[in-house]
C-alpha cells in the first residue's frame, strides 16, 4: 500500500486522464481539500483572487460560487483566515463545525461510516499516514481521494465507476449538511464562500456522475 498524502494542491495527471474537464475537476477537489484541511496562506489567497472565472463560465452557478470565493480571497488576510479556521473547525474542546462524515451520518465521530470508508481506501491502496491525526472521513481527505480517483495513474482504480461509487457512498449523503453548517456560522466570513463553492461543486458532480 502507498502512503496516502491527505493534501496536495496540484494533481498529478497523466496524459490518459488529462482532458480539460477532468483536470479542472481534479484541481478543484485539490483546492477544496487544501482549504478545508488548513487555513490558506497569503500566497494561496492571492492565487485564488487572481483567477476569476470570466465570460460564460462566470455565469454558471459554479462560476458564481468561484468568483464569490475570489472576492473573499481578495480582501481576506492570512491571519484572518487562520483565526477563522481556528474558531470554526478547531476551537477549545469540541469544534463548532465538525468536518467528519460519520458525525453527519450517525451523530457520532468515528462510527461505522469510517469502517466502510477504510475498506474502500484499502482497496485503492491508500492508508492514513502516522502523522495525520484526523480520521479518514475528514472532508479534506475525501476531497483528496476524489482528486486521486479523477487524476490517478492507475486506470483500474482511477476511473468513472469508482468516482461514482466513492462520491455516492462517502460524500453525497452528508456534504450539503456540512456546507449549510459552515455557511450559517456567525463567525464565518471567508469560509462562507468555501461552503458555497463546495456545495455548488458537489451539486454539479452529483448530476455529472449520475448522467454517465
Amino acid at each position: 500500500m502507498t502512503d496516502f498524502q491527505p493534501i496536495q494542491l496540484i494533481p498529478r495527471v497523466t496524459e490518459a486522464t488529462a482532458n480539460a474537464e477532468d483536470t479542472a475537476r481534479a484541481d478543484l477537489y485539490g483546492l477544496l481539500a487544501t482549504l478545508l484541511y488548513r487555513a490558506p496562506d497569503a500566497a494561496l489567497l492571492h492565487h485564488i483572487a487572481a483567477n476569476r472565472a470570466i465570460g460564460e463560465d462566470a455565469a454558471t452557478t459554479l462560476g458564481e460560487a468561484w468568483n464569490g470565493l475570489c472576492d473573499a480571497a481578495s480582501i481576506a488576510t492570512a491571519a484572518e483566515t487562520a483565526d477563522e479556521y481556528q474558531q470554526l473547525f478547531i476551537g477549545v474542546g469540541k469544534p463548532e463545525v465538525l468536518l467528519y462524515g460519520s458525525y453527519y451520518q450517525t451523530g457520532f465521530l468515528n462510527e461505522r461510516p469510517v469502517v466502510a470508508l477504510r475498506d474502500d481506501l484499502a482497496r485503492y491502496g491508500l492508508v492514513r499516514q502516522d502523522n495525520v491525526s484526523e480520521t479518514e472521513d475528514h472532508i479534506a481527505t475525501l476531497c483528496e481521494v476524489m482528486r486521486f480517483l479523477v487524476a490517478g495513474e492507475d486506470a483500474g482504480i482511477a476511473n468513472l465507476a469508482e468516482q461514482q461509487h466513492f462520491f455516492s457512498r462517502h460524500l453525497q449523503p452528508w456534504v450539503d449538511t456540512l456546507c449549510d453548517a459552515m455557511a450559517a456560522h456567525p463567525q464565518a466570513r471567508f469560509y462562507v464562500q468555501v461552503a458555497v463553492l463546495l456545495k455548488a461543486f458537489m451539486a454539479v458532480e452529483a448530476i455529472a456522475l449520475d448522467m454517465h
